[in-house]
């Protein structure tokens, strides 16, 4: 492979989330190479960010072995077995617009060997949606939640629940919601303790702070 496609192999002893590769704005033919080092290692590989266009410029034998979502735009290969409590984490989105941003935080979890039930349409312009399903929420350790428009969901949720709550603003909206912009403002300002917040649709970003947190825990109860 390419010496420009070190991969850091050690990135998942040393950090506890193993390397994945962010495909925007790489070329088809970088793409394959990199898959088709990993593959020969017999590597975990997981693929965030990969457009359809740039699954089907991919070799038909790696696409044979890949498991590909194009909903949330990752793939995965040589995943493990499960090996965190099933019951730690759940995702809930306000609307079906945010569900591609939750399938790439759900896909990133089940990659890392963290099976996650995601929770869908629970914003808060209809609040009886979020309460119906407030005692099922309220079961796990840690939320993602995943919110665009004006991010109000985050905010609500922290004031119902006891577990700490990983804010994913989404960049679903227009005017002054454009971009996702006025839900970043909106996680990052609440008044609701409890709230840490990733980037912009960071899905990813999200999945390994949890990720990371579980395994802590998980430590803590080993001692």
């Amino acid at each position: 492979m390419n010496d420009a496609f070190i991969w850091d192999a050690e990135r998942a002893s040393r950090t506890g989330v193993a390397e994945a590769v962010f495909c925007q704005g790489k070329a088809n033919g970088d793409l394959i190479a990199i898959i088709e080092h990993n593959l020969s290692q017999q590597r975990p590989l997981f693929m965030t960010r990969l457009s359809q266009e740039q699954w089907c410029a991919l070799l038909e034998q790696q696409q044979s072995i890949l498991d590909y979502d194009p909903h949330s735009q990752t793939a995965m290969a040589n995943v493990k077995a499960n090996s965190v409590d099933t019951k730690s984490v759940c995702i809930v989105c306000a609307g079906t617009s945010d569900l591609s941003v939750a399938k790439e935080a759900q896909r990133s979890l089940l990659f890392n060997g963290v099976t996650a039930p995601l929770i869908a349409d629970v914003g808060v312009a209809g609040l009886w949606r979020l309460m119906d399903k407030i005692e099922l929420i309220r079961q796990y350790k840690m939320i993602i939640a995943v919110a665009g428009m004006e991010g109000a969901l985050f905010s609500v949720l922290a004031g119902l629940v006891t577990a700490p709550i990983v804010a994913v603003p989404s960049a679903v909206g227009y005017g002054v919601s454009a971009h996702g912009q006025a839900a970043l403002s909106s996680a990052l300002a609440s008044c609701s303790p409890g709230i840490m917040t990733v980037n912009i649709n960071n899905g990813f970003g999200a999945a390994a702070c949890v990720v990371k947190t579980l395994r802590q825990f998980k430590q803590l109860e080993d001692q």
